[in-house]
């Protein structure tokens, strides 16, 4: 079960919504929804979670592009918005359909006959694997009143201490 959440700085303070994820499909599609939440292009950040496994932080200001925090990479993968992340920090996915077509191995074996060259228990290529443990922006939060150390930290319900470091607890608590 995933729980996503916006929280946007504006000059009254920090507004927080949730947010329904039904549409998102791709990091531009993250992007389109905090800039969306914006108040005069200053800081969004969406927070996903999926339950005791993982959470991830997208931070979007005015048009550039978004920086990613992710706790747990390995965990995050295994998830389609978790991968949506992943895929954007581990360099797996460029959005060009060609290189779809480039990296099919149509040698002539696509009928079904196995390659002989194949071989069970062949382990996956080194640009498949994904790391166990955080990966992104380790600095995402430090301007805002949470030090890399304590980003680290941070376990299941990461999402109350994040708000709580940036003043926004109140107002996130309204939304949940």
């Amino acid at each position: 079960m995933y729980f996503a959440a916006l929280l946007a700085r504006t000059q009254d303070g920090w507004e927080a919504s949730d947010t329904e994820l039904d549409d998102v499909e791709t990091l531009s599609d993250l992007t389109d929804l905090a800039r969306e939440a914006s108040v005069d292009e200053d800081t969004v950040l969406v927070y996903i979670e999926q339950e005791d496994a993982w959470f991830g932080i997208i931070r979007v200001e005015g048009e550039e592009d978004p920086r990613i925090f992710v706790s747990d990479a390995a965990a995050a993968a295994r998830s389609s918005y978790g991968e949506i992340l992943t895929n954007e920090l581990l360099g797996g996915d460029d959005d060009d359909p060609a290189d779809d077509l480039d990296a099919l191995d149509l040698d002539g074996t696509e009928d079904g006959e196995p390659d002989e060259d194949d071989e069970e228990g062949e382990s996956a290529p080194v640009g498949e694997l994904v790391p166990a443990g955080p990966v992104g922006d380790r600095f995402i939060l430090t301007d805002l009143g949470l030090s890399e150390k304590e980003l680290l930290a941070l376990d299941t319900d990461a999402l109350a201490e994040i708000a709580d470091s940036l003043g926004a607890a109140e107002v996130l608590e309204t939304v949940r």
